[in-house]
C-alpha cells in the first residue's frame, strides 16, 4: 500500500482501494479521455468526506500534486469525473433511498436517477430534467452538471428545481447551500468565519460586475459552460442563491454530499407525433409551428442514427420485451423495407410529445399539427401509447450503442452538445456537418433537442490514428467559431469538463473567464477540487490525455 493510501485508511472508515483493475475502471468516464488516478476512496458518510477535504487541504502546500475529484455514476461525456490523484466516489455508500415531503426529494450523491424516480412516482411525482443516460446516471451527476434533457423545453434545467445543497467546502467542514434573502445574507457575512468571507466576496464580485454578467448570459435556452455568476443574484427582489451557482460547478467548488428538488406532477394523458423529413428545405418552418403548441419534448435524430437502430434491432427490442419485440418489428418495418431495398431513409426524424391532464388538449393539438404541416408534406405518424417506448429507446439509447457496437471506431465526444437559438437550426446544422463531412476518418450521428437548439453531435473515429487526434481541436475550433457567431453555448447540458474548458475564452471573452477563476480561487483558493475543469483547463493538457485504446 503506497504512503497516500495509507495515510487516507487512517482517516476514514470507508474503503480506500488501489489495485490495478480499480484505478483503470475510475480512469475513465464517458468522455474520450483517461487519466488515472493514484487512489479511489469510497467514503462511508459526511464525516469521512470531512477528513478527507481536511487532509489534502492540510498537505496540498507539500504536495501540490494532490487534489480530489467526486465521482458518481461516471457517465460524464467532458471527462469531468477523472482525475490524477484521489477520485471520490459515492455510488458505494452515498445511496439511500431518497424521501418525498410534499413537492421536494431529498437524495444523496451516489444515487441512481432511476431508483429516484421510483420514489417519486408513487406521489405521481417526476424530477423533470434527466438525461438521456436516465438507466446510468446518478442524483450527484445531475447536480453538478446542471442536466437537462427532453423535458427541458417545457420544464427548464436541474438549476430551476434545486432547492438546497449541502457539500463540504476547502475548510473541510460541510454547509447547507440555499437562497438568501437580503437579510440571511447580511447574517451570513457578519459570521466573518470561512463560509461568511465566500458569501461576502461572492455578492461583491457579482455586485460590482452585475452588468457585465448579465451580458455574458448565453441567449440560449441551455447552458452548462462556466461558472453562471448571471444567476446569483436578483438585484430587484435581493435574492442571493449560491446554489445557482454550485449546480453546474462540477465539483470544482467543493463535494456534493446531497441535495433537495423540487418535483412536477406527471400529466395523465400524453400522444406523440413522429415526422419523418426525408429532405430538410422546409424544417425551420416545422420547427415554428411545432413549438407554438407547446408540446413537452421536441427530439430529432438522424439517418445515420436510425441506421444504427436497425442495424443492432434486436439489441434495442429485447429491452422491449417479447410483445414490445414484435410491436417494434412492426413499427420500424417500413424502415427495413427502405434499408434493405436501397431506398434513401429519412434524412430526419422529429418526434413531438404533447402531454396534459385533459386527453381533448392532447388530441386537438396532434391534430392541428398535421394540418398545419400538410402543405409542407411530411410523411407523419402518431405513436400510440406502446409505439412511444420504441421511439425513446431509439432516441435515449444511440449512445451507449455508439459506445459498445461499433468494432473499429470509437465515440469522441467533443462537439456533442452545443446550443443555438431553433431558428438558426437550418443554418447551423449544415455548416458544422460540412465541417466533419470534408474528413473521411470521422463518422458521425446526429440527434438533439431540436426544440431547444441542442444538438449532440458524435463522431466515430479510430481514436488510435494520430491524425485523428490531430484533427479533433482543429474541428472543435472551427465549430465553435460557428456556434460563437450565432451567440450559442458551446456546451447545454453536457458541461466543460477537460474538452471545452480551453474554449471558454473564445466563448465569453478574457474578462468574464478572469471572473470564472475569481471564483474558483473564493471557495478553492488551494485548488484541492477536480483540476483542469472550469478554470485552468489546457487544450494542451486535454489532447495528451486522449485514449489511445479502447
Amino acid at each position: 500500500m503506497t504512503n497516500l493510501a495509507q495515510d487516507l485508511s487512517k482517516i476514514i472508515k470507508g474503503d480506500v482501494i488501489e489495485d490495478s483493475d480499480t484505478l483503470t475502471q475510475f480512469s475513465h468516464d464517458a468522455s474520450l479521455f483517461e487519466i488515472k488516478p493514484q487512489v479511489v476512496v469510497f467514503p462511508k458518510d459526511e464525516e469521512d468526506v470531512e477528513a478527507l477535504v481536511s487532509y489534502v487541504a492540510k498537505n496540498k502546500k507539500n504536495n501540490p500534486e494532490l487534489s480530489l475529484t467526486g465521482r458518481s455514476a461516471g457517465t460524464d461525456m467532458s471527462g469531468g469525473a477523472i482525475g490524477d490523484s484521489i477520485v471520490v466516489s459515492f455510488m458505494k455508500y452515498f445511496n439511500e433511498t431518497p424521501t418525498v415531503s410534499g413537492n421536494v426529494v431529498t437524495c444523496q450523491s451516489g444515487v441512481y436517477y432511476r431508483d429516484l424516480e421510483v420514489e417519486t412516482l408513487k406521489q405521481n411525482l417526476i424530477f423533470p430534467s434527466y438525461p438521456a443516460s436516465r438507466e446510468l446516471c446518478a442524483m450527484g451527476g445531475i447536480f453538478n452538471n446542471n442536466s437537462g434533457g427532453e423535458k427541458s423545453l417545457q420544464y427548464g434545467k436541474t438549476e430551476k428545481y434545486v432547492k438546497r445543497v449541502r457539500a463540504v467546502l476547502a475548510d473541510g467542514k460541510a454547509y447547507d447551500i440555499k437562497a438568501l434573502d437580503e437579510k440571511g445574507l447580511k447574517a451570513k457575512i457578519k459570521k466573518g468565519d470561512f463560509e461568511g468571507n465566500i458569501y461576502k466576496r461572492m455578492f461583491d464580485l457579482v455586485d460590482s460586475n452585475y452588468e457585465i454578467l448579465q451580458k455574458a448570459k448565453p441567449d440560449v435556452s441551455k447552458n452548462s459552460a462556466g461558472y453562471y455568476l448571471w444567476n446569483v443574484y436578483d438585484k430587484e427582489t435581493k435574492i442571493f442563491d449560491l446554489t445557482k451557482l454550485w449546480v453546474g460547478a462540477q465539483g470544482t467548488l467543493g463535494l456534493f454530499l446531497e441535495g433537495n428538488l423540487e418535483l412536477v406532477p406527471v400529466h395523465k394523458h400524453r400522444e406523440m407525433l413522429i415526422i419523418f423529413l426525408h429532405d430538410m428545405s422546409h424544417l425551420g418552418q416545422i420547427i415554428n409551428e411545432v413549438l407554438e403548441l407547446k408540446p413537452e419534448s421536441f427530439e430529432s435524430y438522424d439517418d445515420n442514427t436510425l441506421k444504427l437502430a436497425l442495424r443492432y434491432f434486436p439489441e434495442f427490442a429485447k429491452q422491449l420485451g417479447p410483445l414490445g419485440m414484435v410491436e417494434a418489428g412492426l413499427a420500424f418495418f417500413p424502415a427495413f423495407f427502405d434499408l434493405f431495398t436501397g431506398r434513401k431513409l429519412p434524412k430526419l426524424v422529429l418526434q413531438v410529445d404533447f402531454t396534459s391532464d385533459d386527453v381533448s388538449e392532447v388530441e386537438d393539438k396532434v391534430k392541428k399539427l398535421r394540418e398545419k404541416l400538410k402543405p409542407l408534406h411530411p410523411q407523419t405518424q402518431i405513436a400510440e401509447d406502446s409505439a412511444e417506448k420504441r421511439y425513446w429507446l431509439v432516441r435515449r439509447e444511440s449512445f451507449n450503442l455508439l459506445r459498445k457496437k461499433i468494432r473499429d471506431k470509437h465515440t469522441a465526444p467533443f462537439i456533442d452538445d452545443f446550443d443555438i437559438k431553433p431558428e438558426y437550426i437550418s443554418e447551423v446544422i449544415p455548416q458544422v456537418t460540412d465541417i466533419l463531412s470534408k474528413h473521411p476518418e470521422f463518422i458521425f450521428t446526429v440527434a438533439g433537442h431540436v426544440g431547444d437548439g441542442n444538438f449532440h453531435i458524435i463522431p466515430l473515429v479510430d481514436i488510435t490514428k494520430p491524425k485523428v487526434r490531430e484533427l479533433i481541436p482543429q474541428i472543435a475550433n472551427e465549430v465553435y467559431s460557428i456556434i460563437i457567431k450565432y451567440k450559442g453555448s458551446i456546451t447545454a447540458e453536457h458541461n466543460d469538463g477537460l474538452i471545452r474548458t480551453p474554449y471558454l475564452k473564445q466563448m465569453y471573452g478574457e474578462k468574464v473567464v478572469n471572473l470564472f477563476s475569481e471564483t474558483k480561487d473564493i471557495f478553492d483558493p488551494q485548488g484541492i477540487f477536480n483540476p483542469h475543469k472550469k478554470v485552468d483547463g489546457s487544450l494542451d493538457y486535454a489532447m495528451k490525455h486522449v485514449r489511445v485504446s479502447w
